[in-house]
């Protein structure tokens, strides 16, 4: 005899000799047991995020580009201020930038404990979390086992991986918000799936998109008048965040990445003509669009939610900044919910045919999937937690952290990129060397502009990533280091320690 945990969840099974179902004679074993699946794998998740993340800012791998800069704003908002962050220039409010409201949700709880690390486990609960729908489904159609398929699928895909090994970024709230909503339209719950859509319009700019996308889905499969308002809002949301809002909190009144988007030399109508062509070229754009879809084994373009990842692939390739061609930083992570909510629709069909050669089907696509995932992890930053230099602290990360230690609060710092997330929570802290201006002392730019900070801390230790470029950095050569302290000693700066290439210095007077 059968026992219930090995009934299907969804299917009405039968006990023998009766005719009542077994799920409505005992409810608690259907509801709890497969509740706890989907839980238990967000809150494994959540501490592999969370110790992936704090690790990095133990180690000082994090960067004011970009933790620090949102650190800047959610200090901000918990002090009731306008998002004003002077790692971006005196006076620039971030709503400039790009259009995300929503971070004032985090101020409540960085006034509670003002720190990176606030920031960075507010983003491992919100990546977590999005597993949570996602398995749901996968259990209630293909069953509890494939439901671990595809939560593990979802957690370690590299889209996910890549966000969490860079800093903390507003595209977090996305990524549940998305789940949530492609759960609700494959139940054809649509209004729901909207609920759970609209707010991406608080999120970032460009997810307006997103919300029309949806809309446009629930206008084919349900609703037709209230998918169009639906896509409608995320078109004019969009075009009024870049039209009117981000312009309207720039200093300079513009939107501030225009100049990614542009079409060039070409006019308009050749744009078009080869928008094509220029989604795959060069060969780094066709190499992540197949990485995009390979965590569900390129199954889930079987599949219209597949769909739904259309504007956001389409801004990024299209985009001249290179930075979002490729599978780097967190550009891929609102894209992971849509692959995998797909991969569970492609596969609906076959787990409801019920006949053997349709069972085998769902278990290769599945073994697939499983495949794919585990040879994938270690390329991506989720390897991070088996590597043995994420559990050493290095002499180098000891001496930052006793020359920082010597910064009173309150302070205000020029420091570099590295260095600066180290201290954005208790002082008020510059980028050093003024960005955009590289420190060279021979640029053909010119000096760098006078600094003004009390204080100057700085790694020659050449930094992991942008915005500074590969190659010697900050200072061409050692032999310039004399002329470098001459230069800032005639600014009043005094060097008051060095240690392992950090150098600290302090403005007298």
């Amino acid at each position: 005899m059968g026992t219930i945990a090995d009934q299907r969840v969804g299917r009405g099974a039968r006990s023998p000799g009766t005719s009542v179902p077994v799920i409505f004679r005992i409810p608690r074993v259907r509801i709890g047991r497969p509740a706890l699946l989907w839980w238990g794998w967000a809150a494994a998740l959540f501490l592999l995020y969370a110790t992936i993340s704090a690790r990095r800012q133990a180690l000082v791998r994090t960067t004011g580009y970009d933790l620090g800069i949102f650190e800047q704003a959610v200090r901000a908002y918990a002090r009731l201020r306008a998002p004003v962050v002077p790692l971006r220039g005196d006076g620039f409010n971030l709503l400039g930038d790009h259009f995300h409201p929503v971070l004032a949700v985090l101020a409540p709880l960085y006034r509670l404990a003002p720190s990176p690390y606030t920031l960075l486990a507010a983003q491992a609960a919100l990546l977590a979390l999005a597993v949570v729908p996602l398995a749901r489904q996968a259990a209630r159609v293909l069953g509890r086992r494939a439901a671990h398929v595809v939560a593990c699928g979802y957690g370690l895909s590299w889209g996910i991986a890549s966000a969490v090994g860079f800093d903390f970024h507003e595209v977090c709230f996305a990524v549940p918000l998305v789940s949530y909503a492609l759960e609700a339209l494959a139940r054809r719950n649509w209004r729901r799936a909207l609920a759970w859509s609209v707010p991406l319009l608080l999120v970032k700019e460009d997810l307006g998109l997103t919300l029309a996308a949806i809309g446009a889905y629930v206008a084919w499969r349900g609703p037709r008048r209230l998918g169009i308002a639906a896509a409608l809002l995320g078109l004019a949301g969009s075009a009024l965040e870049f039209k009117v809002l981000m312009p309207y909190f720039n200093p300079a009144g513009t939107y501030a990445h225009a100049a990614n988007l542009a079409p060039g030399h070409h006019s308009l109508l050749t744009t078009l003509a080869l928008a094509p062509l220029d989604a795959v070229r060069p060969e780094v754009k066709a190499t992540t669009l197949v990485l995009v879809f390979a965590p569900a084994a390129l199954i889930a373009l079987r599949s219209p939610l597949a769909l739904i990842a259309v504007p956001t692939l389409g801004w990024r390739m299209l985009s001249t900044n290179a930075f979002h061609w490729g599978t780097a930083f967190h550009y891929s992570a609102v894209l992971m919910p849509v692959v995998f909510a797909a991969l569970i629709d492609a596969l609906r069909p076959y787990a409801a045919a019920g006949d053997p050669l349709a069972r085998r089907h769902v278990r290769a696509s599945l073994a697939t999937v499983a495949a794919v995932t585990l040879i994938l992890v270690p390329s991506f930053p989720l390897a991070q937690i088996a590597h043995r230099s994420t559990w050493r602290t290095t002499p180098h990360v000891t001496a930052v952290r006793e020359l920082l230690r010597r910064i009173p609060d309150g302070a205000t710092v020029a420091a570099s990129n590295r260095l600066v997330p180290q201290l954005t929570s208790r002082t008020t802290v510059a980028l050093f060397p003024t960005f955009p201006v590289h420190w060279t002392l021979y640029s053909t730019d010119g000096p760098i502009p006078p600094p003004t900070a009390q204080w100057i801390a700085y790694d020659r230790i050449p930094p992991e990533s942008w915005p500074y470029p590969p190659g010697p950095w900050p200072y061409p050569a050692p032999r310039q280091e004399q002329e470098y302290a001459a230069t800032l000693a005639r600014y009043g700066y005094v060097r008051v320690a060095e240690a392992d290439g950090v150098s600290l210095l302090r403005r007298s007077g």
